[in-house]
């Protein structure tokens, strides 16, 4: 199991570009295996802040995690990403997803059909990076995206000079229709707030039967979890901050299944907290119920900030 980590503020007020840098930097000299932004209606733009990560370091993975899909045209969100990735030198994992219908209805967008949705914006994403290098003009055709589905109709030149397809296309996914989409059409899902139960029951059997059966790779697990490495005395006081921090996703979909899929009793149970020797047992649990990949996002509870964390992490990331 690999471990990420996020250089962006995930869960208290944003990060400007200075702090993403400065974070990017201290991730790959931790020797992170890959380093994480966020889009939040309170961040900076997510590919944005992947491209400023990207300036500040030399070889450390980067993702998003994730974009929605609502708030951009597949083809836009195709060539900025593409854009991106050639601007930094290396592969950008990108992850994107449907969001939630909150989010989007606080933008004044329609919320429909997001299984569908998802599928077809990944089918335009493929054929996108499927001709984005090739040369494209108004008067030839060998840069062109045509998609005749029910949600997207489209026919359009489309080419981004010298750029490759990301390292990875990965899904935002919780719910049974979404990782069966995101199984049979994406490189793998980000499963945000799901614990070693609902990996093990749910997320990882789902979406690895559903890549199998469109005859795709083994599709990489991820989950996005609050975490924080905390003196032991002080673990039942973070948790509790936790759960009055998170206690509003208990009651909000999708989260709520992902709360019924775990082995929490509540949410402020699932993020990683505590000292050493038990967030390291907590890994090793992620890891064997098949997480591939563990993107903490650290969570300033009573005892531990980001830098804290990040530092005391690295070393059990290692270890494990």
């Amino acid at each position: 199991m690999r471990v990420g980590l996020f250089v962006s503020e995930t869960w208290g007020e944003g990060s400007d570009v200075g702090e993403i840098r400065d974070r990017a930097r201290r991730a790959e000299a931790l020797r992170y295996a890959s380093a994480w932004v966020p889009y939040l209606p309170w961040s900076l733009d997510a590919l944005a802040a992947v491209q400023a990560a990207g300036e500040a370091t030399r070889r450390i993975e980067l993702g998003t995690a994730v974009v929605p899909t609502y708030f951009f045209h597949p083809l836009a969100l195709a060539r900025q990403a593409a854009t991106v990735q050639a601007a930094i030198g290396r592969p950008l994992h990108l992850g994107i997803g449907c969001s939630n219908p909150a989010v989007i209805a606080m933008h004044g967008l329609p919320f429909e059909r997001p299984a569908r949705h998802v599928r077809e914006y990944l089918e335009v994403l493929e054929s996108a990076f499927a001709v984005g290098a090739k040369p494209a003009g108004p008067r030839e055709q060998a840069g062109f995206v045509r998609h005749e589905g029910e949600v997207f109709g489209l026919g359009s030149i489309y080419g981004t000079p010298g750029a490759q397809a990301p390292g990875s296309v990965l899904v935002g996914a919780l719910g049974p229709a979404m990782l069966r989409v995101t199984g049979a059409h994406s490189d793998g899902v980000i499963a945000t707030w799901s614990d070693e139960g609902a990996i093990a029951r749910v997320v990882a059997p789902a979406v690895r039967a559903a890549a199998e059966a469109a005859g795709r790779p083994s599709p990489r697990v991820a989950s996005v979890i609050a975490t924080a490495i905390v003196p032991k005395a002080k673990t039942a006081a973070a948790r509790d901050a936790a759960q009055r921090e998170f206690a509003f996703y208990e009651g909000a979909m999708p989260y709520q299944r992902v709360v019924e899929a775990s082995d929490a009793r509540r949410i402020g149970d699932i993020p990683v907290i505590g000292d050493e020797e038990e967030v390291a047992r907590r890994l090793r649990a992620f890891r064997d119920a098949g997480l591939t990949d563990f993107l903490a996002a650290p969570y300033a509870a009573p005892g531990a900030d980001w830098d804290s964390t990040a530092e005391r992490l690295a070393t059990l990331a290692r270890e494990l």
